[in-house]
């Protein structure tokens, strides 16, 4: 059987027997050699567009979020239930500075946002690190809660959530830092 330069002493042990025989054939029929049986048939489909992809059933189970910017610009996004805000102004790009620096991980505070007290409550209960990483951020309310920890659901269809004025992200800092030893 040819194999791959370097793949043989690898492989060599994985096909021993009628199965590697089989696998051998298939594979040099796959890299384009000769094995003396029938080249293995490959065919190509094309990739379902989203719109068409399973489980997704379209625009009708799509929520509408809408985001009060630090400028005070309203920016309106489509989610799916389920997701973080985080990843609704991720998925969406939405053009929020700074927003979501650790990417979800509970490590910082830069994805934080207002509630009006009616939806606040609606939220849920608030983890113990969420409220720690919570102190760390700047304008913090009665009402703040992290993006990455709140999930989308139906019933917030048409929400508005406001964006504080300031955030707290140490690469703001750094980037300070940086340009002042220059």
């Amino acid at each position: 059987m040819l194999l791959p330069r370097g793949f043989s002493g690898i492989a060599r042990p994985l096909l021993s027997g009628a199965a590697g025989q089989r696998a051998g054939r298939a594979l040099g029929g796959f890299l384009g050699r000769d094995t003396g049986g029938p080249a293995p048939r490959r065919g190509f489909r094309g990739t379902p567009r989203l719109q068409e992809a399973p489980g997704d059933t379209g625009s009708a189970d799509r929520i509408t979020i809408h985001f009060i910017n630090r400028d005070g610009e309203k920016l309106s996004a489509t989610a799916k239930e389920g997701e973080s805000l985080l990843e609704v102004v991720v998925n969406q790009n939405l053009s929020i500075g700074g927003f979501g620096a650790c990417e979800g991980a509970l490590a910082c505070s830069t994805c934080h946002l207002l509630f009006d007290d009616s939806t606040f409550q609606q939220l849920g209960p608030v983890t113990a690190e969420e409220l720690d990483m919570l102190d760390l951020a700047y304008g913090l309310t009665d009402t703040s809660r992290l993006g990455c920890q709140v999930h989308v659901k139906k019933w917030m269809d048409g929400l508005t959530v406001q964006v504080p004025v300031e955030v707290s992200d140490i690469r703001k800092e750094l980037e300070v830092e940086k340009q002042s030893k220059q």
